[in-house]
């Protein structure tokens, strides 16, 4: 039987309708259950694009053990934070700053009066290598609800206190010297290997990109430029990247660029469009051109609504599991290919028995420029070209066939601002 969520508008409220869990949408009549029945609120925030979102409620909210222990003791709510920004950025910092870290599924205990006392993100089910289970966890918090509930209501005050707003210190005010930081703070985390800050996971950062550019632009003796060029080349030609159907998934568990995380954000495409476009016009090089006719060539098959607005996300997870849409076996290749031209989209691509990722899948990426490619088979570079965007769109075809990930619908003020 439908809960409360089944008359909501959100896609990812919808995807919880049919949970054994009662959940409620934030509200009134949420809160006034929670002061009546005198029962403490799990808050559950999350998206519908969220891989480890649909692995908790798989695990759990599907799951009638857990919906028993969450229905008895609680009322539960569940936000979209994409839906309500609002409500997220408030428990978030909640979360980090009790646990230093954050991230979606974001769980929260929390009083009838909203003032949290218990923070984290994903829950397995029960007690698994060292990480909490919810039902441990909702469990204890059941019990100190009922005989503890002033130690509760006193961590809850520490939070608040903890995360109000300080009055800011105008003495502190940042000076000219703030853009040299950040670019030296840049420089100082620049992977000049295979481009991007840090080490794994890695996010494209766009707005980074774009600082960078424009510094190069008032100093041109930097190596600001040159950090820009090389992120985004390696992004480009990296599994972040669908090479076959194009646009950019969210970010990539390792250095290299090569294993993202599948889900694809129209924030993402339209911050990254910009980042190409300021390269283009800082270098005029063609091929930052190119990536960017090749995000919208998929933002506007894919995410562009009829009456001319532009959805959200597209899931990563088709068919139960992450990344099988985008995934390939040499076979799988030579089926649509054929086998001689298979070899070299294969070689091209990065695509071998084994795989690249999980179950002998490969994620298709540019391995090594398509020059060198060329010069190995024997052939001319725009005869390569040509056979590999033949058989690019073959394949587009092929993958057509195939379950696809789920969309979200929202279309969101914000982020068809930052698309137009």
């Amino acid at each position: 039987m439908p809960n409360r969520l089944a008359g909501e508008k959100s896609p990812y409220l919808l995807q919880h309708a049919e949970n054994p869990v009662e959940w409620y949408p934030w509200g009134g009549e949420a809160f006034e259950k929670a002061v009546r029945e005198d029962k403490p609120i799990f808050l559950s925030i999350g998206y519908s694009t969220c891989h480890w979102c649909h692995v908790m409620a798989h695990e759990s909210f599907e799951d009638g053990e857990v919906a028993g222990l969450l229905n008895r003791s609680f009322v539960s709510i569940k936000v979209d934070r994409e839906e309500r920004p609002d409500i997220d950025q408030v428990y978030m910092s909640v979360c980090q700053a009790t646990t230093g870290g954050g991230g979606w599924p974001l769980s929260i205990f929390m009083g009838p009066d909203r003032k949290p006392f218990f923070a984290g993100t994903y829950f397995p089910k029960t007690d698994r290598r060292g990480t909490h289970g919810l039902m441990e966890l909702a469990g204890k918090i059941a019990e100190l609800w009922t005989g503890e509930r002033e130690q509760l209501a006193r961590i809850g005050e520490e939070i608040i206190r903890a995360i109000e707003p300080k009055e800011a210190d105008l003495s502190q005010l940042p000076g000219h010297d703030l853009p040299q930081r950040a670019f030296r703070e840049l420089a100082r985390s620049f992977d000049p290997v295979w481009g991007g800050f840090g080490s794994a996971p890695k996010f494209p950062n766009p707005h980074n990109l774009i600082f960078l550019t424009r510094w190069h632009n008032r100093n041109p003796g930097s190596n600001a430029l040159q950090m820009v060029e090389t992120t985004l080349s390696s992004m480009r030609s990296g599994g972040i990247f669908d090479q076959v159907g194009f646009g950019f998934h969210r970010y990539s568990v390792d250095e290299k660029w090569l294993v993202p995380h599948f889900e694809k954000m129209l924030y993402d495409q339209a911050l990254l469009a910009l980042a190409y476009t300021d390269a283009f016009l800082a270098t005029g090089e063609e091929r930052f051109a190119r990536v960017i006719r090749e995000i919208f060539e998929y933002v506007f098959r894919e995410m562009l609504s009829p009456e001319g607005g532009f959805y959200s996300a597209q899931d990563a997870d088709s068919e139960g599991q992450e990344g099988v849409f985008y995934t390939w076996t040499p076979d799988q290749v030579a089926d649509v290919l054929g086998k001689d031209d298979a070899e070299i989209f294969c070689m091209a691509y990065g695509i071998i028995a084994g795989g690249n990722f999980e179950e002998g899948m490969s994620i298709p990426f540019i391995p090594k420029p398509f020059e060198l490619v060329a010069t190995t088979l024997g052939m001319e570079l725009p005869e390569l070209e040509k056979l590999l965007d033949d058989g690019r769109r073959r394949l587009f075809d092929a993958r057509e066939k195939r379950v696809h990930p789920i969309k979200d619908d929202k279309i969101l003020t914000a982020w068809n601002g930052l698309m137009i």
